[in-house]
């Protein structure tokens, strides 16, 4: 069975791009913010990792972390951080708050297929 990934993204540009080029190993759900990636985890649906943006509207993705980090039925689903803030201070403050991975754009979709490959299989 093929593992999935939620995608939280304002940005259908970044979505369709790891879309497709995930969409060989993975299925993709793209989501433009954090209360619709929200809504779709209490309908019922446990992706095997999360690819967040942090910069969104309606709730960021450090909102969405610290959300879904503190909530018994989904904090074990690994999350991905993918910004275009390069702060040290930033990528620290958010891999203390859970996130398993911190990526900035623009990044390489091979390194990030790599990095999500070591975190889900």
């Amino acid at each position: 069975m093929r593992k999935k990934i939620l995608v939280l993204d304002d940005k259908i540009a970044i979505a369709k791009v790891l879309s497709i080029y995930l969409a060989s190993d993975y299925d993709c759900i793209w989501l433009p913010n954090g209360i619709e990636g929200v809504k779709w985890l209490q309908e019922g649906n446990i992706p095997d990792l999360i690819i967040s943006d942090i910069r969104m509207p309606e709730m960021r993705g450090d909102e969405f972390l610290e959300w879904i980090k503190s909530n018994q039925l989904f904090k074990q689903i690994p999350v991905v951080m993918l910004s275009s803030e390069d702060s040290t201070t930033e990528r620290i403050r958010l891999l203390q708050e859970g996130a398993n991975d911190y990526i900035v754009k623009p990044f390489n979709p091979m390194e990030l297929k790599v990095r999500i490959k070591k975190i889900i299989e």
